[in-house]
């Protein structure tokens, strides 16, 4: 009997300290979902509150700052003072990284010993650099003149048509899906079978219904097509681009000028030729110099489809491997700087350019 009692007794205690956990367990759990739901809105209010409250503590305490400074030289003292938050989040976010990235191109891969241009003679001797070189020329040609063509004429053609916005919105389509995403979808699209086998690929599969004799091709492997083949999936992705811009470029040209030049007998031809292309030369250099931006920098696609393989070799790509996979970062960061410096003509031009048309209006 008594150890009957001595059992019931040592059962009910642990089921009660079960009891205990579970209950604390659940309250754990309850207590973790509340703190799931109230962070985000913790966030949100720090983000729409604290952020302003933070702009308004800095003015406030800047015009404050200002009354210690002689009168004289308040003018030219608060510009500075306005600018400041923004000057110091542009050094650490974009000087800093800069010069870091400088410094580490001068180094060893691990950016201990100096190696002074030696990655960048690596990266102007190197076989695989110098077809990079090559592809990225190519891509710099071709994707852009492809692009700001497409885009400029479907941005003509579809200017008089009722179905206009419905037409823009299914070129535009493309740009909302990410270029993985994209180099995803048109990988299934070059998919190569040999002859004989079903062709997966949709873009052999439709050859070879249209033309029965056609030879399969491997649209990713070939050397003398596979860059083209990338391109291609550029150029889907970004035309859409090009002819939003430019049709917003186009609305703004007076109807008046283009109605008079009818008047006077110019043909549709003229117009574009004589008015609607010289009065979209500012837009065009700007959707131009977007384009070769991103054609020095591309990369994700190339990634996505080929990683290089088969002479489809870009500079950024042979960057991220350099990093990432070789574990070398002197020379992943002269490729950076090589990249950066690329663009810096580009933008210069296009600075240049708008300095221009300010002294002209």
């Amino acid at each position: 009997m008594l150890l009957y009692d001595a059992g019931r007794e040592s059962y009910t205690k642990g089921w009660n300290q079960s009891i205990h956990r579970l209950d604390k367990g659940a309250a754990g759990a309850a207590e973790r979902r509340r703190f799931a739901v109230a962070r985000p809105v913790l966030t949100a209010l720090l983000v729409i509150v604290g952020i302003p409250a933070v702009q308004v503590g800095y003015v406030v305490l800047a015009e404050h700052l200002l009354r210690f400074v002689p009168e004289k030289h308040q003018g030219k003292l608060r510009p500075w003072l306005w600018l400041a938050p923004a000057l110091f989040f542009l050094g650490v976010f974009l000087v800093y990284p800069a010069a870091s990235t400088f410094y580490l191109s001068v180094l060893g891969p691990d950016s201990r010993e100096f190696v002074g241009v030696q990655n960048y003679r690596f990266a102007f001797t190197e076989r695989e650099m110098l077809i990079a070189f090559r592809n990225n020329v190519f891509w710099l040609v071709v994707f852009t003149g492809i692009t700001v063509s497409l885009g400029l004429a479907m941005a003509v053609l579809t200017d008089r048509v009722r179905y206009e916005p419905v037409a823009r919105a299914v070129m535009f389509l493309p740009m909302a899906i990410s270029f993985v995403a994209a180099g995803v979808i048109w990988k299934f699209v070059y998919e190569f079978r040999p002859l004989g086998l079903p062709q997966i690929g949709s873009l052999n599969a439709l050859l070879l219904s249209v033309v029965p004799s056609f030879q399969p091709v491997a649209w990713l492997v070939n050397s003398s097509v596979n860059n083209a083949a990338l391109i291609l999936v550029a150029v889907w992705v970004w035309v859409g681009f090009c002819l939003v811009i430019l049709s917003a470029a186009l609305k703004g040209i007076p109807v008046e000028v283009l109605e008079a030049a009818r008047v006077d007998g110019a043909t549709e031809w003229r117009i574009f030729w004589r008015i609607i292309l010289p009065m979209l030369a500012p837009t065009i250099t700007v959707v131009a110099t977007t384009m070769v931006i991103y054609a020095l920098k591309a990369f994700d696609i190339v990634y996505v489809m080929t990683n290089g393989n088969f002479d489809t070799e870009v500079i950024a790509n042979r960057m991220y491997k350099e990093m990432f996979n070789f574990r070398d970062f002197g020379r992943a960061s002269a490729m950076a700087v090589i990249l950066f410096l690329a663009t810096i003509p580009v933008m210069a031009a296009n600075i240049r350019r708008f300095r221009q048309q300010e002294l002209t209006r």
